[in-house]
């Protein structure tokens, strides 16, 4: 049992905070990696996740995008942090949320994609211009941040 777990047994639904990471990954065609994601079901995001406690969010980054996508991550890149009430969640199970993601990005992966079917339905690289319809909105939101990091040198 994770870290969120034990807590939502101790407090039940009421709101959390919570500390996660996403990576944005870029191949050799400047394509993003997206996940079509089991939940919520048919939505694609980014690799990512939650930390555990004693991880920093480089080690969730790294740790969730092995576990998702077979592949190794190596030197990332601080885009943003996204925080506030902006980015309070409500699940569909009533657990309320307050999410603090820390969003990088790299170049630098290793391996073949694989992914877990109990958190992807598939993996795919896009282009940054053809992104999917049904995508989290605040995982498009830091790939526009993304986007424009690179055009602010």
């Amino acid at each position: 049992m994770g870290y969120v777990e034990e807590l939502r047994k101790l407090v039940g639904h009421r709101p959390l905070i919570l500390v996660g990471t996403v990576i944005v990954i870029i191949d050799q065609d400047s394509r993003v990696l997206l996940q079509k994601r089991t939940f919520p079901e048919g939505i694609w995001g980014l690799p990512g996740g939650l930390m555990e406690l004693g991880e920093s969010t480089e080690d969730v980054g790294r740790r969730e995008v092995l576990e998702e996508t077979g592949l190794t991550v190596g030197k990332l890149h601080l885009i943003n942090i996204n925080s506030g009430s902006r980015y309070f969640t409500r699940a569909q199970n009533g657990d309320e949320f307050y999410s603090v993601t820390a969003a990088y990005w790299t170049k630098d992966y290793k391996g073949t994609l694989v992914y877990d079917d109990e958190e992807s339905l598939a993996l795919k690289f896009f282009s940054l211009h053809e992104l999917p319809e049904q995508m989290i909105g605040s995982h498009r939101e830091i790939i526009e941040d993304y986007q424009k990091s690179l055009s602010n040198g």
